[in-house]
């Protein structure tokens, strides 16, 4: 492997992937430290890394689809290639990126055809399914380049700005800034089979309110019929900021939140990276692909026979998220919300 003294970086797509990636990027930037590093990345996904010191420059993909990323990718090309490439997502198409965008060795996990893309094709980790836990997934690809790890935790920073203008946000809708928030995020962007129902949100958020949290509620704009639907279903007021909210400042909410309650979706891990503990009702998915950095969350399960599936729609009835209870989640969020309160009486003794 050639010494590197420019390196590329293929971030994941998934917001949650992302954030899991953060020990990997930690690490990285310890194991080349004088080296200028590039993360290329898909353009909504870089509010999640602004104020972060790993890297010298983003590289946001705008175009939709292979081809257009492909033009972009060659745009990059020809303003200097890289000594190194490292490619974390398992796709082809991830590997065929870096190699349009210059860089002149890659490393990446072997997976199909993409191995002839690959200058160093590792062992891909997790056995056939590939069940690992991400942070470990991209650990692993760091660790090969000779980078020490510095700890798994996730870790995200928010800028003057994201702060600023969150707090301007809540302030118009009427949110007092010494308000102790309950967040619930009901959307997820993998498909309907994530999603907890839309009134056993409502439900939850109703018994926050009833402890004295200020409810928000939080979604993309393609989740804002979502985030009206469990706003309507709740008898306490709750602000409504579907839609509202980029990425940046769901950060600078998030991270004032003493709870947040969502489906296995990016919010959750954004939260974590702060510290705010998390409620999360889960389904489709496996926890051995997300069973680091499990101290602040509380995972429900209704321990159906098809789960996991990771089906985006149910083929049946939905059994894996219908079946978890309202009053355990409550009961849950009530709890993670209490010992906040208990905390912060403490800190301010």
């Amino acid at each position: 492997m050639p010494q590197a003294r420019d390196i590329l970086v293929r971030a994941p797509n998934w917001t949650g992937d992302l954030v899991m990636a953060t020990p990997g990027f930690r690490a990285l930037r310890a194991g080349f430290p004088a080296a200028h590093i590039t993360l290329q990345l898909r353009a909504g996904l870089a509010p999640l890394l602004s104020g972060a010191p790993w890297f010298d420059a983003l590289a946001p993909l705008r175009g939709q689809g292979v081809w257009r990323s492909l033009g972009e990718a060659r745009a990059l090309a020809r303003r200097g290639g890289f000594d190194l490439g490292l490619c974390l997502p398992d796709s082809f198409s991830a590997a065929l990126l870096l190699r349009a965008s210059g860089a002149r060795f890659v490393v990446g996990y072997r997976r199909g055809w993409r191995r002839a893309l690959l200058h160093r094709a590792l062992p891909r980790p997790g056995g056939r399914r590939g069940w690992i836990a991400r942070e470990r997934h991209v650990l692993g690809l760091v660790e090969a380049l000779g980078a020490p790890p510095q700890g798994g935790h996730l870790e995200l920073f928010t800028t003057a700005a994201e702060r600023a203008a969150a707090g301007a946000l809540l302030s118009g809708r009427g949110v007092d800034a010494a308000a102790p928030l309950a967040v619930l995020a009901p959307g997820a962007s993998y498909g309907p089979s994530k999603l907890w129902p839309a009134e056993r949100f409502a439900q939850v958020g109703d018994a926050l309110a009833g402890a004295g949290a200020q409810v928000l509620i939080a979604g993309t704009r393609a989740e804002r019929a979502l985030c009206a639907r469990v706003a309507a279903a709740m008898r306490a007021p709750a602000a409504d900021l579907g839609g509202a909210l980029d990425l940046g400042g769901l950060k600078a909410v998030l991270q004032r939140a003493r709870v947040l309650l969502c489906n296995d979706a990016g919010a959750r891990h954004i939260a974590v990276a702060f510290g705010v503990p998390c409620v999360v009702p889960m389904g489709p998915t496996a926890l051995a692909k997300t069973n680091w950095n499990l101290e602040q969350v509380t995972v429900l399960r209704a321990g159906v026979e098809c789960s996991p599936c990771y089906h985006r729609v149910c083929p049946i009835d939905h059994r894996c998220m219908t079946q978890i209870p309202a009053a355990q989640a409550a009961e849950a969020a009530l709890a993670a919300f209490e010992s906040g309160a208990a905390r912060a009486a403490g800190g301010a003794a």
